[in-house]
């Protein structure tokens, strides 16, 4: 098998997930000595949990003024809204972009654009489905600012799912990032969301596709409006 085909199956892995890949692996081979049948579901769901740490290198466009995709994934909400309270941005509703991820995508989370973490806030909460609007702002979530160099400001806030028990952030106040840059992830099933500048606008649409440190979402040197689609 060549190397391109290789790096097609084969992916690195999230250092959060070596426990878990470890635990499914010793599970499968207790299962194999009960019941052969019983290890290959084992073996099924080790793949998974592999694949579910995965942590692909992207392409991240380098233009200044885009801001990228935090999270794989399809939008699930576009709307404005209070961006979190305890990020101290007020109380102006800022255009919001979630970003909703199932138990299949690619769990780790990238810096939407590059600039300084001015703020860094854990709120415990619960876990209703992470595609549904009130997970926002009853979910546990992790909120974090970044000042870009023009003054201007953006959140992404990192929010668990129905399944999801553990958001991991990386980074803490005063830290630089590049856009694209891994900043944490969240396990298993979530949702990002991204609150865009005053009179910027998203160049995505509800149900679209995103790939994290590679999809635009908005372009903060454009005035262009917002983006409709249709499905085709």
């Amino acid at each position: 098998m060549s190397d391109s085909m290789l790096s097609t199956v084969i992916k690195p892995v999230h250092r959060e997930g070596y426990p878990f890949i470890g635990i499914f692996a010793a599970v499968t081979l207790v299962l194999f000595l009960i019941w052969q049948p019983l290890g290959w579901i084992g073996v099924v769901l080790t793949v998974w949990c592999y694949y579910f740490f995965r942590d692909p290198e992207r392409h991240t466009p380098q233009r200044a003024g885009l801001l990228i995709s935090p999270a794989d994934g399809v939008i699930s909400l576009i709307e404005p809204a209070v961006p979190p309270v305890e990020l101290g941005m007020g109380t102006d509703p800022m255009m919001r972009v979630s970003v909703f991820m199932n138990v299949f995508n690619c769990h780790v989370n990238r810096a939407p654009i590059a600039g300084t973490v001015s703020a860094v806030s854990y709120r415990p909460g619960k876990f209703f489905n992470a595609s549904l609007d009130k997970a926002s702002s009853d979910n546990e979530r992790n909120s974090v600012a970044i000042d870009m160099a023009d003054g201007r400001k953006i959140a992404v806030v990192q929010i668990a799912g129905l399944v999801a028990r553990r958001i991991v952030c990386d980074v803490k106040p005063g830290d630089v990032l590049e856009t694209g840059e891994r900043f944490g992830m969240i396990r298993f099933g979530s949702r990002l969301d991204v609150y865009l500048p005053d009179g910027v606008h998203p160049l995505v649409s509800l149900g679209q596709t995103m790939v994290a440190g590679e999809t635009v979402l908005a372009d903060l040197a454009s005035d262009e409006t917002a983006r409709l689609a249709e499905v085709r």
